[in-house]
């Protein structure tokens, strides 16, 4: 019998999740089919439990539902805990859910294994202070970077999300009119400005020729906005999300099949297939 997956959210239909897994089943030999299944935005948990009663092994989840995942679980990994926030559903045989949060260690596999960015001794500032920054605070602290700054458009919430990160690190944080000429080296994008194909009001004055540039989102076909205006201001490095997207799916498979893939391959068949 071939276990099924599929990723959940609303809007789905976009996602490259699917076209991942396959890849990686491919590469793999695993038998497995996965889909994109678009939920209704009331009543998450009927349909979960619906998917897992229909014999589904395990659910990859985007938005909006990552806070109401984590919810619903009946056991959390640690990660998943810190970050408030689940995307990858095991459905255990004693029909328990077990919830894990994959985004960290898809960005920071993404920055060290495929860009060769060193994160110990790095000043950072993360823009946004929304569920994604939150996934990924963790271990980035992990990592030892030398600062942390988190610079939002709604400053009183960035110090709420560095507040609840205190007990394991000194994080910074401030609103984008309060970032001065300090220059960073890694500055990570991490708000949905993309979506509407603009930028965070950050000035060019954070960045120095030595900066990297990261952008959560991505496109296949050309540069997000960040990723473009990065590359105005002449950055050392300006790098687009999608590593981070087959890295964290990578782990996602990993937890549900014990298997690793050859995620630089897969990361280049979506860029030239």
């Amino acid at each position: 019998m071939i276990d099924r997956y599929a990723v959940v959210g609303n809007p789905v239909s976009h996602s490259l999740s699917p076209r991942i897994h396959r890849l990686f089943a491919l590469q793999t030999r695993q038998s497995i089919s996965y889909e994109a299944i678009e939920l209704r935005l009331d009543d998450f948990a009927a349909q979960i439990q619906e998917l897992q009663l229909q014999g589904m092994k395990g659910l990859n989840v985007t938005v909006p539902f990552k806070q109401q995942a984590w919810e619903i679980c009946d056991q959390r990994t640690p990660r998943a805990e810190t970050a408030g926030a689940v995307n990858t559903l095991i459905f255990s045989d004693d029909g328990s859910i077990v919830g894990d949060n994959t985004d960290g260690t898809g960005l920071i596999r993404d920055l060290e294994n495929n860009h060769h960015i060193a994160i110990q001794h790095c000043k950072i500032l993360i823009l946004g202070a929304g569920g994604a920054v939150r996934g990924v605070l963790e271990p980035l602290i992990a990592l030892a970077p030398d600062s942390i700054t988190i610079a939002n458009r709604t400053p009183d919430k960035a110090r709420r999300l560095a507040g609840d990160f205190q007990s394991r690190a000194d994080i910074n944080a401030c609103g984008y009119d309060e970032l001065g000429m300090e220059k960073y080296d890694l500055i990570i994008n991490a708000t949905a400005a993309g979506l509407n194909n603009q930028v965070p009001p950050v000035p060019a004055s954070v960045l120095a020729s030595h900066s990297i540039c990261y952008d959560m989102m991505y496109k296949l076909d050309e540069p997000t906005a960040f990723v473009h205006w990065a590359q105005n201001h002449a950055v050392a490095e300006a790098i687009d999300g999608l590593g981070m997207l087959v890295e964290q799916a990578a782990e996602s498979f990993f937890i549900w099949r014990g298997v690793t893939v050859n995620s630089a391959a897969v990361i280049a068949d979506l860029r030239h297939p």
